[in-house]
Parts: structure tokens; C-alpha cells; sequence
């Protein structure tokens, strides 16, 4: 029997179903005596220090979990269950942490983009079972604006290279802690939880050669989700954002099945766009919730879902925060939300008072559950000016000039899956939204939806400058050499992809094979 700290806060579904895949039984922790009683103890944290060491005090949770960790049982702590070992956090720094281990958690102070969000490798600092049959050239899951320091070099088992070196592991006696996620990393990570379970064969790891570390580019696979006429919810795909063909909507395939395939394939993220959210009420929409609770049962990579998510006041005058939606979604198994037509209502309200609110969708979200779980899906148009002059918007010199010569344009906001063009650039939203909370912004184009014709570069370039989170580039892939020419020629950290994929033009396996020596990946080999 494995037991599970679950304290509230963040998507536990999927460290429930990694260990049940290994043929073992999870216990949720309900009171006190389930963490003093336990064997193995798990411990997943996702959001914010502060927070969770708040509801670790308000539910006497603290004394019982500083008994076990001394006791020399195994502990395995994930990502925030590694931060509160230590003293204290730049993230809270009036909290106290558990004060296990003598250090602090840092905020990254670095000329990257941050959150650190992706796959990166590790450099073993000393040997341990957990590594035992590993290779050592696996990446891991990372999803971070935080990482730990101490100078007690003894308990530092792996660093990993992100602007700087920092330890992604710690081993203290039977103290196992990561920085990576085991439960979104593919099959090396199953093994690292494997190793925790089942009593080692002595302790060994494998032969890595010490280098730097690098973070790979994401090849990202996005399924839009809507009811057809049958109210079947199906996968489909829109041309410019009109999903009909022939009065029908386009069915591709069923959700779950095809984020089982592209996991098979390699992909290094998965996203779900309920295009049809806005029109229903999230708590209500059972079938969506079952597509992440079936997804997650199998697939460990990340899982984004979008659409829908904000405040609601039902037709009996209930009101629901957009805090209550998220958590929902988050514990059927999703690790991000993406924010859409909301995010651009909120920017506008953010630019006519100049002040923050603290109630909007994105900074519930980020305050809870940390910025890296808040993704912004930005769905902007070219509009083409003759002159920037007397422009309000922030405009671009483009070399695709308009049906006029124009040389200038700027990229205008929409809501509503594209129909409803609002006063706003999208270079604005994204450094608002950052201001706001968000952690990550996810790129379309409505010019390039469904045409093949390769990524706006432009576009991607105008908003990844202008901001210091990561980006996802979306809209336009036709080929493999899409990808390439995204990854060299922007500093976008992930591509994704949608109807190529589905419709099997290109497979993920062709798309990784092609940029192997050209662009740093996640290789095929890894899942």
C-alpha cells in the first residue's frame, strides 16, 4: 500500500494512476494517523508554497509529516513536496517550511524564460537505486519558477542546466525529493516511481557522463473537442475556426484514443480545447471531465485543457468561482488551464483602471496553483496599416505586405473561437497577462489556421520579445520543415499541431526523426 499526501491543491490524478499502473494500491491521506501509519508516503505538491504549507498547518498536517520523514521510512516528494523539506521560499518568505533539510527555494533570477517548462536531462551526483534501469540520457518533466539551494552538498543527488545549475533532485536516507514530475515523464519516469515501490536489487545508477544539461524543444499535440450534431464529443479540426464541412462538423477521431496514440508517438504534451465550453456550464460537462480522468489513467505527459473556465452563476443564482471550475478539471487530471476569451476581457479591464483586482480568472488560478499552471490561448488576426502612426496598437514592420503594399500591421485580439474582433493587440495581452499571473501563452493565428503554409513567424517573434514566459507556436503546420524553421528562427519553446497530426499528413515520429540532429528534443526512444 502506497499513501498519498493529497493536500488539496493541484492535479493528484495522475501520481494516483502512474502508481496504480505498477499493479499498486494508493491510500489518500484523511487524517493524521493514515501519514503516522503509512509504509511509503508520496507527497505531490502543485502551486504555491505558501498555500500549501498554510493547509498543512490548518489541517495539523505538519508535526505527523516531520514524525514520518525522521522515522526513516521511504517519503517521495514531487515538485512543491520537494520545497517545503526545506526552511523557507522566496515564493511565501514570511512561511515557515518543514525545515528538513538546512537551505532555501529560490524564485530563477536568470535570462531565460520562466517558468522552467519542459523536458530536460539530469547529472547523477551520486549513486541510487531510484536510478536503476535508466540509461542515462532520459529527460524529464520539468514545470517550475522555483528550485532549491542548500549547502549540504551530501544530499544533492542530481542538478540539471536551466541559466544556471540547479539541484532537480535530493536524497537524504530514505528522503527521496525531485524537482521533476516522474508522473509526466513517459516511461523513465515510471521506472524512478517503480524503483520507490519495490525494494531495490542494491544501490547502483547508470553510467552518465556529466555534461550540461539542455531543455528540449516540446512538439505539442492539441485536440479540439466539441459535441457533433449526434452530441457525440468528438476530435475535429477548423479551417480559419469554422470546424463544419459539408454541414457536418469534422470528426477526426474520439479524444481519449487519439491522445493514447500520439503519447505512443512521443508527443511531449497534450492539449484538449473544449471549443464548445463557453456555451455550457464545466461543472455539468461530465464528458469532458471523464475524457481527462480516461486520459490520465494512461497517458504521463502533461495534459492542458482549455475552454470554458471562469466565473458562472448557474439558472438558480448559484455562483461559481472561476477558482472552483479549475479545481475541477484539475483533479479529473489536468496540469494546466488554458484561459481564452476570458483572458482578453480581463487585459481590457486591467487597461482601463490600470489596477488588479485579485478575482480575475488568471490570478485565482496563479495564486493557488502557481503561474506555470495557468496557460493564456491567444487568438489573434493581421489587420494591415499604411503608416504606425497614430495607431494605438503595438504594430510590426512586416515583409508580407498587405493587399495594398501595406508595410505595417498589427495583430487584433478575438474572442468568442474567433468570431468577435475586440480593440486589443495581442502583443499587449500577453505582457498583461504575464503581469496578471499567467506562466505560459499559447500562440494561434486565425490567418494561418488550416492552411499548411508553416507558422507566423512574425508574430511568434513580436510576442515572445515582448514577454519573459514561454510560448507555444500554433497555426500553420503543413511539414516537418515547419518545425524546424519555428525552432531556428524564434525562441519559442514548443510547436504545436493539430489536423496534420490527425489526419496522418505528418506523424510526430516523422516531425522528431526530422529535427533529431538539428534541434534538441525529447528522443522517441525515451517513451
Amino acid at each position: 500500500m502506497i499513501t498519498l499526501l493529497d493536500y488539496g491543491a493541484g492535479n493528484v490524478r495522475s501520481v494516483i494512476n502512474a502508481i496504480e499502473s505498477l499493479g499498486q494500491k494508493v491510500k489518500v491521506v484523511s487524517d493524521v494517523d493514515d501519514i503516522l501509519s503509512a509504509e511509503r508516503l508520496v507527497f505531490p505538491g502543485v502551486g504555491n508554497f505558501g498555500s500549501m504549507m498554510r493547509i498543512l498547518n490548518d489541517k495539523n498536517y505538519v508535526d505527523p509529516l516531520k514524525d514520518y520523514l525522521l522515522s526513516d521510512r521511504p517519503f517521495l516528494g514531487i515538485c512543491l513536496g520537494l520545497h517545503a523539506l526545506f526552511e523557507k521560499s522566496d515564493e511565501a518568505p514570511d512561511t515557515k517550511g518543514l525545515g528538513l533539510i538546512s537551505g532555501y527555494v529560490k524564485k530563477f533570477n536568470i535570462d531565460r524564460s520562466v517558468p522552467h517548462i519542459g523536458w530536460n536531462g539530469i547529472n547523477i551526483k551520486k549513486v541510487s537505486r531510484i536510478f536503476n534501469g535508466l540509461r542515462g540520457d532520459e529527460k524529464f518533466y520539468f514545470v517550475h519558477s522555483f528550485h532549491v539551494e542548500t549547502e549540504d552538498d551530501s544530499v544533492v543527488l542530481t542538478t540539471t542546466d536551466y541559466g544556471l545549475e540547479f539541484v532537480s533532485s535530493i536524497q537524504k536516507a530514505n528522503i527521496t525529493a525531485t524537482q521533476f514530475h516522474p508522473e509526466k515523464s513517459g516511461d523513465a519516469g515510471i521506472k524512478i516511481l517503480k524503483n520507490f515501490i519495490e525494494p531495490g536489487n542494491g544501490e547502483k545508477a547508470p553510467a552518465y557522463v556529466l555534461k550540461k544539461t539542455r531543455l528540449a524543444k516540446r512538439i505539442v499535440a492539441c485536440l479540439d473537442v466539441r459535441s457533433n450534431d449526434q452530441g457525440d464529443l468528438v476530435v475535429t479540426k477548423g479551417d480559419q475556426y469554422d470546424v463544419r464541412e459539408n454541414g457536418d462538423v469534422r470528426n477526426l477521431g474520439k479524444p481519449v484514443e487519439l491522445a493514447r496514440r500520439y503519447y505512443k508517438e512521443g508527443a511531449d504534451e497534450i492539449v484538449f480545447l473544449n471549443i464548445t465550453g463557453f456555451r455550457n456550464f464545466p461543472l455539468e460537462d461530465i464528458p469532458m471531465m471523464d475524457v481527462l480522468k480516461q486520459t490520465s489513467k494512461n497517458v504521463f505527459v502533461p495534459l492542458t485543457i482549455g475552454g470554458g473556465i471562469r466565473n458562472y452563476t448557474d439558472k438558480s443564482g448559484r455562483e461559481y468561482t472561476t477558482l472552483e471550475v479549475a479545481t475541477e478539471y484539475f483533479r479529473s487530471g489536468a496540469d494546466k488551464i488554458s484561459i481564452g476569451s476570458d483572458a482578453v476581457l480581463i487585459a481590457e479591464e486591467y487597461l482601463r483602471t490600470g489596477e488588479k483586482t485579485g478575482n480575475s480568472s488568471i490570478e485565482q488560478i496563479s495564486k493557488v496553483y502557481g503561474a506555470q499552471a495557468v496557460v493564456i490561448s491567444i487568438d489573434p488576426r493581421r489587420v494591415y496599416v499604411t503608416s504606425p502612426d497614430k495607431i494605438k496598437h503595438q504594430v510590426i514592420k512586416t515583409e508580407k505586405k498587405g493587399p495594398l503594399g501595406e508595410e505595417y500591421c498589427w495583430y487584433q485580439c478575438t474572442i468568442k473561437g474567433g468570431r468577435e474582433g475586440r480593440d486589443l493587440d495581442a502583443i499587449t495581452l500577453a505582457q498583461v497577462c504575464e503581469k496578471l499571473g499567467a506562466g505560459e501563452i499559447l500562440l494561434n493565428c486565425i490567418d494561418k489556421d488550416g492552411t499548411d503554409s508553416g507558422y507566423d513567424i512574425e508574430l511568434i517573434n513580436a510576442v515572445k520579445n515582448a514577454v519573459t514566459i514561454p510560448v507555444i507556436a500554433s497555426s500553420g503546420a503543413g511539414c516537418v520543415e515547419h518545425f524546424y524553421e519555428v525552432f531556428t528562427e524564434t525562441e519559442a519553446e514548443s510547436a504545436l499541431a493539430a489536423g496534420i497530426f490527425h489526419r496522418k499528413e505528418v506523424s510526430i515520429p516523422e516531425v522528431k526523426n526530422y529535427l533529431s540532429d538539428k534541434v534538441e528534443t525529447r528522443l522517441l526512444k525515451n517513451n
